[in-house]
């Protein structure tokens, strides 16, 4: 007999972060107004990885409990007693966990992709990588033809389910917590070094090299999980 009980969801991991650092500031160690110690120095204080307590400070500041200062640091905030704790914000997936998802995924999929692919897929490619050029030349974000781009792959497998995979998953960076921080990182230069490797894809796609459009594919998105999420913005620290 199936239990109709539901499981709780695990808490995030940026989550944890923050509830530990939440617990730091509750206890007095850090006073409202005070600098939190360093990034890399925190990071190593809690044990855990640079990109999570990026995440967690993050969630932080949208919850104003801490107030990150281009190129200073960040710093505790004076927040008025509520009488009662209060539910975390739904603030969306992990950047971190988007972007290892979406490697596994799209990571197989250009095989199959590639395998399946036909002049009018190769076309509709060749339309989005025409659309993000424009976009980048005029200085506007070309997130629009970037998902479209990588949905298409999808769709040259034949499989609706991985199509919507892949568009579900680059939708996460709409959440609170991705668009935070696409908003710190996000740039014409990081644009003009994406749309460089969607040209990389489109052009072993296009010469239906395996090996080649395996290797682009890993190489785009492993640079674009640099980007928006192991980069230093100088952003959460004083340089």
């Amino acid at each position: 007999m199936a239990s109709n009980v539901r499981q709780a969801e695990p808490r995030r991991l940026y989550h944890q972060v923050a509830d530990q650092i939440r617990n730091v500031i509750d206890q007095g160690s850090f006073r409202p107004g005070t600098r939190l110690p360093p990034e890399r120095e925190l990071a190593q204080q809690l044990g855990v990885s640079r990109p999570s307590l990026r995440e967690a400070l993050l969630a932080l500041e949208i919850e104003g409990r801490v107030e990150v200062r281009m190129g200073s640091g960040v710093y505790v905030c004076a927040v008025p007693h509520s009488g009662g704790t209060s539910e975390p914000l739904a603030l969306g997936d992990s950047p971190s966990e988007l972007m290892q998802a979406r490697s596994v995924l799209e990571g197989a999929i250009i095989n199959l992709a590639l395998a399946r692919a036909t002049k009018p897929g190769l076309e509709k490619l060749k339309t989005c990588l025409d659309i993000m050029r424009q976009d980048v030349r005029r200085g506007h974000s070309p997130a629009d033809a970037d998902r479209g781009f990588h949905v298409a792959i999808a769709e040259m497998t034949g499989n609706t389910v991985l199509a919507r995979m892949v568009g579900e998953l680059f939708d996460g960076r709409h959440g609170f917590i991705s668009s935070r921080m696409t908003d710190r990182t996000e740039s014409a230069r990081t644009w003009a070094a994406a749309l460089r490797e969607h040209e990389a894809i489109y052009q072993a796609l296009e010469a239906r090299d395996p090996q080649e459009a395996v290797a682009a594919m890993f190489w785009h998105l492993t640079a674009s999980r640099e980007r928006w999420i192991d980069a230093d913005p100088g952003s959460l620290e004083s340089r």
